[in-house]
């Protein structure tokens, strides 16, 4: 007997199993062709759809944290700008002057420099709230006096601001320094006279 002669007595003899099977075999393809399968495609795209918002929604949670860490930030800086303008600058030209010229005299003597010449020029345009004060200084003394001046100047909590160093021989061996400086201050407020 042949395989295919065993088959179809197969199913001769178990037609009456056979055939509710393949009919059930049929429906459950039927119904996964035309149910299940779609309805896995709309899964699939759902969960493509949350994880794209999941990705949108973590974006924008960062952007959220960036944005409110820049907000600290600019508050910060206005509370230092406040403060900068109402406690560090002095409010008028006689106070910026006042403080300016007791500063470097102070450090001129405290190392040993001579003050040969000074003169303050008031800028004639303002900077918003901002108004300058140009510093000219003439000094002579020892290299290490100079430098020493020129730190403590530069770390000194007073708004004096270095903006040009010119350093000269003396004009015989042996003769000190001579240091040509220019300064500037700010002082904040109403412009008033120079």
């Amino acid at each position: 007997m042949t395989a295919s002669s065993l088959l179809a007595r197969v199913a001769v003899e178990r037609r009456r199993v056979l055939l509710p099977l393949g009919i059930a075999a049929l429906v459950n393809l039927g119904v996964y062709a035309l149910v299940v399968y779609p309805l896995s495609l709309k899964v699939a795209a759902s969960e493509r759809r949350a994880a794209a918002a999941r990705v949108q929604l973590l974006a924008a949670e960062r952007d959220e944290k960036n944005t409110r860490a820049a907000l600290g930030r600019a508050e910060q800086a206005s509370t230092d700008l406040r403060h900068f303008y109402r406690d560090v600058l002095p409010s008028s030209v006689e106070g910026a002057r006042r403080m300016s010229y007791a500063k470097l005299a102070s450090l001129a003597d405290r190392h040993d420099l001579v003050v040969e010449r000074r003169s303050y020029d008031r800028e004639p345009a303002s900077l918003g709230r901002l108004n300058k004060i140009k510093i000219r200084m003439a000094l002579s003394g020892e290299y290490r006096d100079i430098r020493a001046f020129l730190h403590e100047l530069e770390a000194s909590p007073e708004f004096i601001v270095i903006e040009d160093v010119s350093l000269r021989e003396g004009a015989s061996p042996g003769a000190p320094l001579s240091l040509d400086v220019t300064l500037a201050t700010y002082f904040a407020g109403a412009t008033d006279g120079a």
